[in-house]
């Protein structure tokens, strides 16, 4: 393993972590400055969690949605729902164009981070976020301690200002614990997570799945998608289990899913349903008063859904409302004919609250004899906030991120810790748009790199961060960690907008503005003078 340090030279650098979406906005509105970032990505592609999906995997979203603001979607894709490998093309024709490509350094893994160059005793004096508020122009600096995946060697990078965008669903996965000898230890098959078996190339992964009785653990997106893969490749002969702890709302992947999502949910009078946080007393006035229209919303779609899928019969009936589910980013898009599947026993559903392994396969709840099973895959998630809390060598600043298990990532704007400086977080809160989102706080961020709008104190930015924390952990409930901001994206973006001096309001006309579904569209050139 060989060490060397590069100080990088250049005036006002910064180095942006990770090459997926939201590393790619990052990139481009930094160059769009004229900063020269350089981009740091572990893997040999960009497109992030996109890189480690299924072939078969489909956006959740329609392709009006997941789109850059000021690059859209190639005429010849007809899908409402682009497929995986339409995903990656769309990701590399928009670095492409935008020539992001030369600031990519490829197979190069950040494994660590340390702010050098001031104490921790100064930084918990300073009154402005990083002691003046501003992004560049101290003596201080980041050391990015970055690995050559291929041979092994690291390097530590010297930078001003540090991007994170690393998103929460990939490098750490989320593996249930077990009992002594109850656990993978015991099981005479073979024991994955969806994130290796994703990341095997076709051929491997149809020839690990082949012939076999596969069993997922895991009662979302993925765990759908990868039973569906087991069932087109094996039929009935050779069944896939799927056994979950909590069914949750799935929609059909069709147009009027989309438009059910879009106009009952993703435009701005959606918004005044729901109580928002820093909201007024006549907004919150006015989201009490409409909470039974709320209610009659959540309760016509689950009536809807329950009368077009045969959610009770198999077990895939949600205990929790389709509210709450979509309050916390919850809600998936179902793989084609998933249900065909069922129907036909291709893909068997379990419910279970307790799991176990044993030398043949897996025990549950209700069930004498164990689950007969080769190959056992867990779509049970990923750790994001602890895989961003480890990305920091200081524990003050480890602290800083995830305090407690009870506690949430607390940032400014959804962009900046008050307590780390010189450093920004892009594309770690969920949402129903990831993309939309990611650019317009990369542009918000450009514009504060760019000296054109200026911090409150780290007092005032700690009291919105929180303020915002609290709102998320209140309506998401237990998957608070997920920190999902869909029932106030709109109200969100507006206050980045209004930090920018941009006018919120995107689109011509009061009717049109309130009930037609915002998309990334309506906030292309929003700096432009």
């Amino acid at each position: 393993m060989h060490l060397s340090v590069d100080p990088l030279q250049m005036e006002k650098q910064i180095v942006i972590i990770g090459a997926g979406a939201s590393g790619l906005l990052a990139c481009k509105y930094a160059l769009n400055i004229g900063l020269n970032p350089i981009v740091f990505e572990a893997e040999d592609r960009i497109g992030g969690v996109w890189s480690h999906t299924l072939e078969s995997t489909r956006l959740q979203n329609t392709k009006e949605i997941f789109q850059f603001s000021d690059f859209p979607w190639p005429t010849s894709i007809i899908d409402t729902y682009p497929t995986h490998t339409q995903v990656m093309e769309y990701f590399e024709s928009y670095a492409q164009h935008f020539n992001l490509f030369p600031c990519i350094k490829f197979n190069s893994k950040v494994i660590g981070i340390d702010y050098v160059g001031v104490s921790d005793e100064e930084m918990e004096s300073w009154a402005l976020w990083g002691g003046t508020g501003k992004p560049f122009g101290t003596e201080a600096k980041w050391h990015v301690k970055v690995q050559d995946t291929k041979n092994g060697s690291i390097q530590v990078f010297h930078t001003e200002f540090v991007v994170l965008c690393v998103g929460q669903f990939s490098g750490l996965p989320n593996i249930p614990e077990f009992l002594p000898k109850r656990g993978p230890e015991v099981f005479k098959g073979k024991v994955m997570h969806s994130e290796d078996f994703s990341a095997l190339n076709n051929s491997t992964a149809a020839e690990l799945i082949k012939t076999k009785r596969v069993t997922i653990v895991g009662s979302h997106k993925t765990a759908a998608d990868i039973a569906a893969e087991c069932a087109s490749a094996n039929g009935v002969k050779y069944p896939c289990t799927m056994i979950q702890r909590n069914a949750h709302w799935f929609l059909p992947s069709d147009k009027l899913s989309g438009l059910l999502l879009g106009f009952l949910y993703f435009n701005r009078f959606s918004e005044f349903l729901v109580h928002k946080p820093g909201e007024t007393f006549l907004l919150s006035f006015v989201a009490t008063m409409l909470s039974p229209l709320r209610w009659g919303i959540s309760k016509l779609i689950e009536t809807y859904l329950r009368w077009n899928l045969p959610l009770k019969k198999y077990g895939m009936l949600p205990k929790i409302s389709f509210l709450e589910d979509m309050s916390a980013c919850q809600i998936a898009m179902l793989p084609d004919k998933f249900y065909d599947r069922v129907e036909e026993g291709s893909i068997i559903i379990k419910n279970s609250q307790i799991l176990s392994f044993c030398e043949e396969g897996l025990i549950i709840d209700g069930e004498n004899q164990p689950i007969e099973t080769d190959v056992v895959i867990f779509a049970t998630g990923f750790k994001g906030d602890e895989k961003l809390r480890n990305i920091f060598e200081s524990p003050v600043f480890q602290n800083n991120i995830m305090g407690s298990p009870t506690s949430t990532v607390s940032l400014y704007r959804q962009i900046i810790h008050p307590r780390i400086p010189r450093l920004a977080i892009i594309g770690y809160n969920e949402n129903f748009s990831n993309l939309g989102r990611s650019e317009i706080k990369s542009v918000w961020l450009s514009q504060f790199l760019d000296g054109n709008l200026e911090l409150p104190s780290i007092r005032e930015m700690e009291k919105e961060a929180n303020m915002w924390a609290d709102h998320i952990k209140q309506v998401t409930g237990r998957y608070f960690r997920r920190a999902c901001i869909s029932n106030s994206s709109i109200w969100y973006i507006d206050q980045l907008c209004r930090d920018m001096g941009c006018n919120p309001r995107r689109k011509k006309g009061f009717l049109v503005d309130l009930f037609i579904p915002y998309a990334p569209t309506d906030y292309a050139g929003l700096t432009s003078k």
